[in-house]
């Protein structure tokens, strides 16, 4: 399996609050979607493995209506036409083959971390997940 195509289509950001009461706790939470999954026929794309596009949603909601990110997209991925095949007959009962499913979820996240971190930046937010730091060394 690789990738072979990887687009945003949605990029939204919201903060919805200026500031959390005190009585408020933050919790950051993410999740990933995925509302579509078809092969895709192409004479522009001729390969001799099959051509998987799946749409996505990966969003992150800062609770209690603090903020929250949504990001949509494409994604086209090669892959072995045996896998292909089973990889649809699974997605008609709305399942995906788990190392397709970790795969895919995998190049989402990533690159949709990414993205959610520049904004979280551009925003002011507190970053989604947490980052390298250095510590004091402990005697």
């Amino acid at each position: 399996m690789r990738v072979i195509g990887f687009n945003f289509t949605k990029i939204s950001i919201e903060r919805l609050k200026d500031i959390l009461e005190p009585s408020e706790q933050l919790k950051i939470g993410t999740q990933i979607d995925i509302p579509e999954l078809k092969d895709v026929k192409s004479d522009i794309l001729k390969t001799k493995e099959e051509i998987l596009t799946a749409k996505f949603v990966y969003g992150v909601n800062y609770d209690p209506g603090f903020a929250k990110i949504e990001l949509e997209g494409r994604i086209l991925i090669s892959l072995d036409p045996k896998i292909a095949k089973e990889v649809l007959k699974q997605w008609k009962k709305k399942k995906m083959p788990e190392d397709f499913r970790i795969f895919l979820f995998n190049v989402i996240l990533k690159k949709s971390s990414l993205k959610a971190l520049d904004l979280e930046e551009e925003l002011n937010l507190p970053l989604h997940m947490p980052m390298p730091s250095f510590k004091k060394e402990e005697k």
